[in-house]
């Protein structure tokens, strides 16, 4: 496992003890991984930009032949430099050997359990928004207000006006 937040890693070693290595993620420790793994799963999200390409081509060149990449952040560009999204009619290709599984919407192959998963972590949310209105909820839940993108017109989510070269414009100013 490889993460950038050391306080997760270290609550993964608590958890899993010796069954699992963990890695503080850097070019290093990716290729290093990478050349001795079966399969590897790339996760990475940077919420309202691309995820970056941490597994280069040369990396995937090196695994054995055979070996399985899953690229999770597909639906945000990938983060393997040989990943394309695909679809579950047909969901991988082989690039070097190595065979690669980068379907976009991974969670519809099984749509109706993540529908009920998606409805439960989302239900609290939405019943705030109804019961006290969009601005007034905002103002009492702070993860509310971080998943405020557009508002008015304006683009409130730092990445996202970064990615599109417009303005950007504070969540809270749009409160008022």
């Amino acid at each position: 496992m490889l993460d950038k937040n050391i306080e997760r890693l270290r609550q993964l070693d608590l958890i899993y003890g010796n069954r699992i290595a963990t890695h503080y993620s850097n070019t290093q420790a990716i290729e290093e991984c990478v050349a001795h793994s079966d399969l590897v799963v790339g996760g990475v999200l940077i919420p309202g930009a691309a995820a970056p390409k941490l597994v280069t081509r040369a990396m995937i060149a090196r695994m054995r032949p055979g070996a399985v990449v899953v690229d999770v952040a597909i639906d945000q560009g990938g983060c393997f430099e040989t990943s394309h999204p695909t679809t579950h009619a047909e969901p991988t290709f082989v690039v070097d050997g190595v065979i690669h599984y980068c379907v976009a919407n991974m969670p519809g192959a099984v749509a109706r359990t993540s529908t009920f998963a998606l409805n439960n972590a989302t239900i609290a949310h939405a019943v705030a928004l109804a019961d006290k209105g969009w601005k007034r909820a905002l103002k009492q839940d702070r993860h509310l207000l971080n998943g405020l993108n557009v508002a008015y017109g304006r683009v409130t989510y730092q990445a996202v006006a970064n990615a599109l070269d417009y303005e950007h414009v504070p969540a809270p100013d749009m409160l008022e």
